[in-house]
């Protein structure tokens, strides 16, 4: 069998796997203990965040060779994604300005995250007892890619169910300040959803890149590489259509007179962010040991029926996300919706039956299997909660904190089977053959 694929990124990969995976862990955390109203105590979050850097240093111990340096390695990586937003702690008075102490914060926040790193690894070298189970970097990072890219679905639906998706008048800017000075006391209400949107946005974009970055240097499939290039053009994409959401137009102006709001612009951001995540996911697949390794296919006569239907699956999903686009921005077009979500619910819970019970001899399929019936079953349910509270609230001016995690959670359940169903559809093409 053919190559598929080299080491990409070099013996320190699994290090800045681990460090971007720690970032993407503090800022989950993060995002949630400054949800408003229900603030979490600052000593919380702090302990809660330094607990991220202790595990990530952890992990470098435990599952890369590099010893305490590891656990060094992954800290400074993390430390210097997270600058994207300790700007916001280090704002003057003025737009664009930082204080003084900034001076001290910096060079601090990377020290302490580094030592926080090391204590993590130290703590791994007393359990690992010369034992390490390596992993693969290159790998693990596309998962953290992904990771990243299916938190940001997340948060940016919530920036949907809150309608808080004018909450900052301009852009790239906030209201005059860079988008990463912004104060975090003015990160209130609908602004926070908003302005956190963008931020994750650009930690997502950062991640693509440096993915990017891997492939180029390291990988032998120009298929592969070429994929992951239109990967980060989707992503930079996305980010201009959700600023000219916003402004309609290329301005720095905060002024109504100079922006017009553009709703199909929100509808096209909407569902090309979840095209984008379904190539992030497939670059995992490509990328994971078990493409790239010498994996027995299983034959079957059915697999011609398998990959048809895996295809339809995705391009009806793609289709109904439209629709669900169309149905949370314009409130329009439910029936369609419905009838539409019935074709998918028939079809993902064939796929999925069939995946998990024809090939238990492969586990990814029967994995893909499993998160198409049992995702496809929730969303049913979430969708019915969905539509409850639209009719309840259809009058309402501010919708309710249940209504508004049924309405996330529907939508980023969408996101997970397109996830399902692309996995279905790259496994069957990788780990099933035709009968002779």
């Amino acid at each position: 069998m053919e190559a598929r694929g080299a080491n990409t990124g070099g013996d320190r990969t699994d290090v800045l796997a681990i460090g971007f995976g720690t970032t993407v862990a503090m800022w989950t955390v993060g995002y949630i203990c400054r949800v408003p109203p229900a603030l979490a105590p600052s000593w919380l979050l702090l302990l809660l965040l330094c607990g991220c850097m202790v595990a990530g240093g952890f992990v470098a111990g435990r599952r890369t060779p590099h010893s305490w340096r590891g656990g060094l390695y992954a800290g400074i990586v993390s430390s210097v994604l997270n600058l994207l937003i300790l700007g916001s702690l280090l704002t003057g008075s003025s737009p664009n300005r930082v204080v003084p102490s900034a001076l001290w914060w910096i060079p601090g926040s990377i020290l302490v995250a580094a030592v926080l790193g090391v204590v993590g690894a130290d703590m791994a070298g007393r359990f690992n007892r010369g034992r390490i189970r390596r992993i693969d970097g290159a790998a693990a990072f596309a998962k953290v890619a992904v990771a990243a890219t299916f938190l940001l679905l997340v948060v940016g639906g919530l920036v949907t169910s809150k309608r808080a998706g004018l909450a900052v008048v301009d852009w790239p800017n906030s209201f005059g300040y860079s988008m990463f000075l912004y104060p975090l006391s003015r990160m209130t209400g609908g602004i926070y959803y908003e302005h956190a949107h963008r931020l994750f946005g650009s930690l997502v974009g950062l991640t693509t890149a440096v993915l990017v970055l891997l492939l180029q240097k390291g990988d032998e499939r120009r298929w592969l590489r070429r994929l992951a290039l239109i990967a980060l053009l989707t992503v930079v994409a996305q980010g201009l259509l959700g600023g000219l959401r916003v402004t309609g137009r290329f301005t720095t102006s905060q002024s109504p007179a100079d922006t017009a709001p553009n709703i199909f612009l929100a509808i096209v951001h909407g569902v090309l962010g979840q095209v984008c995540f379904a190539m992030i996911v497939s670059i995992a697949v490509f990328m994971s040991t078990t493409w790239r390794g010498n994996a027995t296919a299983t034959a079957r006569p059915s697999v011609s029926t398998d990959r048809s239907l895996s295809v339809l699956l995705v391009a009806l999903l793609i289709l109904q996300l439209v629709l669900g686009a169309i149905q949370r921005h314009l409130a329009g077009g439910l029936m369609i919706h419905i009838t539409m979500a019935m074709f998918v619910f028939v079809l993902a819970l064939a796929c999925g039956i069939r995946a998990w019970g024809m090939y238990k001899e492969q586990p990814r399929l029967q994995q893909a299997g499993k998160m198409l019936t049992h995702g496809v079953i929730t969303q049913v349910v979430l969708g019915i909660g969905a539509m409850i509270f639209k009719g309840i609230e259809k009058d309402s001016l501010e919708p309710s904190a249940l209504s508004v995690m049924v309405r996330t959670m529907h939508q980023a359940m969408g996101a997970f089977l397109l996830a399902g169903a692309t996995l279905l559809m790259l496994w069957t093409r990788r780990l099933v053959k035709p009968a002779a």
